[in-house]
């Protein structure tokens, strides 16, 4: 009976202290300082450990990635009023990949893929997971890998490169197989380090965001945003930066030219960290966002000054392919207080839609999740 009353207890505080991290709002200076466009709301829904990568449950369960703990969180209720987390794991190295098929979590560690099944019903007593994957390339530089599954079933892995700039075997790809782990291949070369991908609602194409190389100066090379229709293209790393910028390192320069590379769908801000994007698919923002890209862009620090530390927003023409604009859409996590001082107060990682329309961000300095509305009608 003693040790009865112990768990219940222990079950009461963690479903306290899950409520409470939960539902801890915005700082009312931040809300001030967040700025969007007309009729756009913006407010946190959750406060999650180091909130990175994001994916749906088929429930409604939303989980959520770190690199600060060992483990994953599912977020219930996080669209209404009594939002819950839960804790996912434990032990987990670097665990920043989230993905989610037919019931089962897929977990990306550094070298591994696991697998959680049927974890919607098992969130009070997470199973154990099955490994998919345990041989994935991995150094200490870009170890933390991406994960999504495409419309077709199969499941994209990011591998940085274990560097800043460096031709390395195996490394610098992004990766796809079946959900099994069988089938194996490498889909896209050339990619310094991809933290974010999806594909296009309507051509069905992938893209992705790639971190340009440190060390060059303020300005130079841009982040990317990639298309990559057909598996197999080269999208320039090492050798090629951006467009049109090569690689000082002469022996690496001489492992291609930038015409022989695909080159980036739309050049983004130099070092601003593109991270996740998102193509907006629901109806409740104006017609001109749908299918649109929503970018995270998680901010600077090889730069003498800071940018980044927003959402951005890139157009595209009705083709679905070809970039005509690129603004940012929310700004205010980094900004200048009264004495002129940078002032950072958040670093958007990635972006998703939600069921009812709205749009996601997660926020890994501050821990939390936003959620971004629309306050007048879809065809406006």
């Amino acid at each position: 009976m003693h040790r009865l009353i112990l768990q219940l207890t222990g079950i009461f505080l963690l479903l306290s202290q899950n409520l409470t991290l939960a539902q801890q709002g915005m700082p009312p200076e931040l809300q001030q300082q967040l700025r969007l466009p007309s009729g756009f709301h913006i407010a946190q829904v959750a406060e999650v450990p180091g909130a990175r990568s994001m994916v749906w449950g088929d429930a409604g369960t939303l989980f959520v990635s770190t690199l600060v703990k060992d483990q994953v969180f599912a977020v219930t209720g996080v669209l209404t009023d009594e939002p819950r987390v839960w804790p996912i794991g434990s032990k987990l190295r670097q665990p920043n990949g989230v993905a989610f098929r037919d019931g089962d979590l897929y977990v990306a560690e550094s070298t591994r893929i696991l697998r959680y099944t049927d974890i919607e019903r098992h969130l009070d007593v997470p199973p154990e997971p099955m490994v998919i994957a345990d041989d994935l390339p991995a150094r200490r530089v870009h170890s933390w890998k991406y994960l999504a599954f495409a419309p077709d079933g199969r499941l994209y892995v990011s591998v940085g490169a274990p560097c800043n700039v460096c031709d390395e075997a195996d490394f610098g790809v992004i990766l796809r197989m079946h959900a099994d782990g069988t089938g194996r291949e490498t889909y896209a070369y050339g990619v310094r380090n991809s933290v974010g991908f999806d594909w296009h609602p309507q051509t069905g194409e992938f893209w992705f965001t790639d971190n340009g190389r440190d060390l060059m100066g303020d300005d130079i090379p841009p982040d990317e945003l990639n298309r990559a229709p057909v598996a197999g293209l080269h999208f320039g790393f090492p050798f090629c930066h951006g467009r049109d910028i090569a690689e000082p390192d002469l022996e690496l320069a001489a492992l291609g030219r930038c015409d022989e590379a695909v080159p980036p769908a739309q050049e983004l801000g130099p070092h601003v960290a593109a991270l996740g994007l998102a193509f907006y698919t629901g109806d409740r923002f104006p017609a001109e966002y749908h299918n649109q890209v929503f970018i995270a862009e998680h901010g600077s620090w090889n730069r003498s000054e800071r940018i980044g530390y927003r959402v951005t927003l890139v157009r595209l023409a009705k083709d679905g392919r070809t970039p005509v604009a690129y603004a940012p859409f929310v700004e205010g996590w980094l900004d200048l207080d009264e004495a002129g001082a940078e002032q950072m107060r958040g670093r958007p990682v990635d972006v998703l839609n939600a069921p009812d329309g709205s749009l996601l961000v997660s926020d890994d300095r501050r821990g939390a999740i936003y959620r971004i509305t629309y306050a007048g009608t879809a065809t406006e």
